[in-house]
């Protein structure tokens, strides 16, 4: 791919020794403050990220970018950590949630930024259940992941995955709190957290205030709303405005083609 061009970078934002290949692709260093969560998403130009009756709906949305299959990349691989939802791993059955999968040109790259940043070769992935109802046969399970549910959930869950995966019960509300699952993963060293969970997932971390940063490609494509399906925005679930303003501080604006790849500080009024 062609390196992304800046359009506009934020004044003392912190940067991690990126290898060289990843210097130039990205146009520029990258880095975190910690801790942090970050998001990452990319919607078509009318707000949609997800359809939910299309399978890999995703990479339609992406337009086929290999730009945006970089930064994902990248960005996992700052990462500690890789938080999903039940649907997006619905949604992606061979999905293992590594920057080498997304962005295979980069594997060298992408091992020599995470040795330099002292993590081990891949992120804990973690799957955020409420319900304890996840397809069992996932290949996640199997590599090893971290399983955040609730009593019922962890109950369901009983002898039922690898043991390479480890399940961590978190009340009995019938949902996940994910302030709860925000400090179980910072006890466990977690302090850079990346959640690829889809837009409900998403709005019970806005509704939190836990989210810090959100990495937001724009692609260029139009994909329209009727009263037949549903289609996605960045937030569903939870309505801030009028009562409530969570408003971004551009951190950043790169282009590569015609997709926008945009990053956002992420700060709320309560």
């Amino acid at each position: 791919m062609e390196p992304l061009e800046v359009l506009f970078e934020a004044d003392g934002l912190p940067a991690a020794d990126l290898p060289d290949e990843l210097v130039k692709l990205y146009g520029g260093p990258l880095g975190f403050d910690a801790p942090r969560l970050f998001t990452n998403f990319v919607s078509t130009i009318d707000g949609v990220v997800a359809i939910p009756e299309v399978p890999n709906s995703n990479a339609l949305v992406a337009g086929d970018s290999d730009a945006d299959r970089f930064v994902m990349g990248l960005v996992r691989a700052c990462a500690n950590a890789v938080l999903v939802g039940t649907g997006v791993l619905r949604a992606s059955p061979r999905g293992l949630w590594t920057a080498e999968q997304v962005y295979p040109s980069g594997t060298a790259a992408f091992a020599e930024l995470r040795s330099g940043l002292g993590l081990p070769p891949v992120p804990e992935r973690v799957v955020l259940t409420g319900s304890g109802q996840v397809p069992e046969s996932h290949p996640i399970f199997a590599e090893g992941a971290l399983v955040l549910t609730t009593e019922t959930g962890a109950s369901r869950l009983e002898g039922r995955l690898p043991d390479a995966t480890e399940v961590v019960a978190l009340g009995d509300a019938g949902v996940v709190d994910v302030r709860d699952a925000v400090s179980v993963l910072r006890e466990r060293g977690n302090d850079l957290i990346l959640s690829e969970a889809g837009p409900h997932t998403h709005a019970f971390l806005v509704e939190a205030g836990v989210v810090d940063e959100l990495f937001l490609t724009v692609s260029p494509l139009l994909a329209g709303r009727s009263a037949v399906s549903e289609r996605f925005g960045l937030v569903e679930g939870h309505e801030a405005l009028p009562d409530r303003t969570v408003r971004g501080r551009l951190l950043s604006a790169r282009r590569g083609d015609e997709h926008l790849f945009l990053r956002y500080e992420l700060r709320s009024d309560t």
